[in-house]
């Protein structure tokens, strides 16, 4: 009776055995029956192509094999063909063939061919999914964003459940600079990919221009580190901690930016810039000077960089002009006071009186000369622009309303005709940066 169990146990081994053994055997014969297949469908399209390059059966099986494959290179120049002859072979599908050739031509970057293609299968089916959607891609890739938008939105639309959508219609309502209408887009996007950096960034950016600064302030210093998007994030940040005067911490934040190496020149350059301009706001002129010429020697002509290096090369051999130009208010009327004594070396002043305004010093002198004694009013400008002779009327009012004998308009920049002229045969001295300079090089602090 054992031995009999054992036979049977034995047979049925045999059999499964010999069940799989011919399973596998199937499976790899309908492989190679597979590959002969499409080996035989290139054979035979390529055969009548060669004999007719419009044949419709052989430019069909041809890139319906290659489009299946993905091999968008290969797809490509077929479904062209097909787009071109279709008028003349009722056997191609007009719509299919334009479908496809835009596809292929938006897969291998072909954009103004895949608008020719899109636009056709638009003008047959304006409601089928994919035209939208490869419509939409195309303008997007373009940089055609406001374009891009709507063919999107229509395929939310005709197709509500579609996936990776929410990234490119997210991403072409920020570019578009629609900032909040995009955040509920790129907000799905990342629900959908976690991972997506660029949809996180541009979700932080659009966040920034619609008054969440600090909200998006944390995904910036989040993605500073990353190879990608940490220059750009670094630049976000810092511009943030500018506006809010925290003007430390955006050089902290354009310094680590500047330590990406694969950031665009754009970047680049505006990094530099608005470290520079960092550096000037807390007076570390030379800090400021260095980084100038770095964004000199990348662009020469970048903005306002050649008056900016200039204007700061000569304030960084001037310290008494820096004060002028840059110091508190303390400091700045200190030095109003030493250039008004230095007029009268070789007589006895007295400051009667100092008014500051936000707009200027005003200081008021007696001064006891030989031979006489005067009153004499001061008017400081620290501005680099144009004084106007709307100043000059205003100061020669001062004048007669203090009678004193003598006005004296100083700025840091130029004064215009109209001052000048109003100024001639009045009791006014002007004087321009020029001279201005001439007398801070003679004065100690």
């Amino acid at each position: 009776m054992e031995s009999f169990s054992l036979i049977v146990a034995i047979a049925i081994i045999v059999a499964f055995g010999t069940i799989l053994i011919a399973f596998s055997t199937r499976k790899k014969s309908g492989k190679k029956g597979k590959q002969k297949g499409r080996a035989q469908i290139i054979k035979e399209a390529t055969r009548k192509l060669s004999q007719d390059p419009h044949n419709p059966d052989g430019l069909i099986s041809l890139g319906e094999l290659y489009f299946n494959e993905r091999a968008w290179d290969k797809a490509y120049p077929i479904y062209e063909t097909q787009l071109n002859v279709a008028p003349a072979h009722k056997e191609i599908d007009p719509f299919k063939a334009a479908l496809r050739q835009g596809i292929c031509a938006v897969k291998l970057n072909k954009l103004q061919d895949a608008f020719r293609g899109l636009s056709a299968a638009y003008n047959i089916n304006p409601n089928d999914y994919e035209v939208n959607y490869y419509l939409g891609l195309a303008c997007y890739k373009n940089n055609e964003f406001e374009k891009a938008t709507p063919r999107f939105k229509k395929v939310v639309v005709l197709k509500p459940d579609a996936a990776n959508i929410n990234g490119p219609l997210g991403l072409s309502l920020y570019k578009a600079k629609h900032y909040k209408e995009s955040l509920g887009y790129l907000k799905k996007a990342l629900d959908e990919n976690p991972e997506n950096k660029e949809a996180l960034f541009a979700m932080a950016d659009a966040m920034n221009e619609s008054g969440y600064g600090d909200k998006a302030m944390k995904v910036f210093l989040h993605l500073r580190p990353d190879p990608e998007f940490g220059a750009r994030s670094c630049l976000a940040a810092g511009m943030f901690h500018l506006k809010t005067n925290q003007q430390e911490k955006a050089i902290q934040d354009f310094e680590i930016g500047l330590k990406h190496q694969n950031m665009t020149q754009d970047v680049a350059l505006e990094i530099r810039y608005r470290l520079a301009n960092a550096y000037f706001s807390m007076n570390a002129i030379s800090k400021g000077i260095g980084v100038l010429s770095e964004i000199q020697a990348m662009n020469p002509q970048y903005k306002d960089v050649p008056q900016l290096l200039a204007r700061y090369q000569e304030l960084n051999q001037n310290k008494n002009l820096q004060v002028y130009l840059m110091a508190s208010s303390s400091d700045y009327v200190a030095l109003c006071r030493r250039v008004v004594m230095f007029f009268y070396q070789k007589a006895v002043a007295k400051i009667v009186d100092i008014s500051v305004t936000p707009e200027c010093v005003e200081i008021l002198m007696n001064v006891e000369f030989v031979r006489s004694e005067e009153v004499h009013v001061f008017r400081f400008y620290r501005t680099t622009g144009v004084t106007s002779d709307f100043n000059i009327r205003d100061l020669h009012a001062k004048v007669s309303e203090t009678k004193a004998d003598k006005g004296v308009c100083i700025t840091a920049g130029l004064f215009s005709d109209e001052a000048r002229r109003y100024a001639e045969g009045r009791p006014i001295d002007l004087i321009e940066k020029e001279g201005l300079v001439r007398i801070l090089k003679k004065i100690e602090m």
